[in-house]
């Protein structure tokens, strides 16, 4: 596989700073974003946000994302923590698909099933830096023809932005020289109270999804729209993330939790750009409004974290001790024929934008 990077110059020039050293020998380098209330820092390995700070309504400042105070647990021990997802966020079922007569099998690593672009995804390569200021950072990896199995050279561009009013705005682009599918996008695990607190049951979710797809029990959907109504799945207004999470209900098998896409409802603005979901910390106070141009929100709350991973401040990360909202087009979608399509072809642009906005409610809870 060939993979992208900014030569050491280039990465001087734009200001980042050693976070370690790659099994190829290439330094890996941490930037950061800050704009005077919210501080993000992000490696060009993956693509990951490695911390983030934002106020409480005392105005403290704690990091509030999952991960690792050193490159060694990104490289062994990351669920994904705070990276950049692709070729194809999510699942693909059987590693397989047909495009255009021809049949292609992927890297199967997640049982049977491709998981978030295979065994070496856009999480795991160094991404080469174009651009670097204290309120932004442009970076851009190649994926040649082949790589885990998908057809065609894919150039793929991300824009992390971090607004005066205290957005986190991500800009994905894609071009390829051949046919095949592409599902860009960011796996963000947070904890409002903080990345070491206690689970996140308590968090309040409101989610503007009329359906989910359900899945089978290795995670692949069905094909089938749910009607959220009168189910464990409905969060069109604020509920706890935890209130349901047990229910009897077939999807939540085995007190599992949640790990289902949802079908965003609504009009979006001039760009596209649609509200999606708002969770509130009730201790904290702290909010985080998501908005996207993708029509699904992955929402999965860590159901795999089982306290055998030790993060940042020798946190260790128990169940559901993050949330994660991942802006994508739906699961197995080049085997779905009814959902959005993924494909993206020679001579066309994919183009999306996702926000996350930091806030707080100065209500005392």
């Amino acid at each position: 596989m060939t993979r992208t990077a900014a030569t050491p110059a280039a990465t001087a020039r734009h200001g980042g700073t050693p976070f370690g050293v790659l099994p190829t020998g290439d330094t890996v380098h941490r930037f950061t974003l800050a704009n005077g209330d919210v501080t993000m820092r992000v490696l060009d390995y993956g693509g990951i946000v490695q911390s983030l700070e934002t106020p409480d309504r005392q105005g403290i400042r704690q990091d509030v994302v999952l991960g690792f105070d050193d490159l060694e647990g990104y490289l062994h021990r990351s669920p994904y923590f705070g990276a950049l997802i692709g070729r194809y966020g999510n699942r693909i079922a059987t590693g397989r698909f047909t495009l255009d007569g021809t049949t292609h099998t992927l890297a199967a690593n997640n049982g049977p099933h491709a998981l978030h672009g295979g065994l070496t995804g856009f999480d795991k390569v160094r991404w080469q830096v174009l651009d670097a200021t204290d309120r932004s950072l442009v970076l851009r990896h190649v994926s040649r023809d082949g790589d885990e199995g998908y057809p065609g050279t894919l150039t793929a561009t991300v824009t992390y932005t971090l607004t005066a009013d205290n957005r986190w705005v991500i800009d994905y682009e894609a071009t390829t020289d051949r046919a095949t599918p592409v599902n860009l996008t960011q796996h963000t695990y947070w904890n409002l109270r903080g990345h070491g607190a206690e689970p996140v049951l308590q968090h309040e979710l409101q989610l503007v999804a009329d359906a989910f797809t359900p899945v089978d029990a290795t995670l692949i959907p069905t094909g089938v729209l749910q009607p959220v109504a009168g189910t464990p799945f409905d969060f069109r207004t604020p509920q706890p993330i935890g209130a349901r999470i047990d229910a009897a209900h077939e999807q939540l098998r085995h007190g599992s939790g949640y790990d289902h896409n949802f079908v965003l409802a609504g009009p979006g603005d001039a760009a596209g750009v649609r509200f999606a979901a708002q969770v509130r910390e009730p201790a904290t106070g702290r909010t985080l409004a998501m908005s996207t141009t993708e029509p699904g929100v992955q929402f999965y709350v860590g159901n795999f974290l089982d306290g055998r991973i030790t993060g940042k401040g020798g946190a260790v990360y128990a169940r559901h001790s993050g949330f994660c909202l991942e802006a994508q087009h739906f699961p197995d979608s080049p085997n779905q024929p009814a959902f959005p399509s993924t494909i993206l072809r020679p001579g066309e642009r994919r183009t999306s934008r996702t926000e996350y906005a930091f806030g707080v409610d100065t209500q005392q809870p």
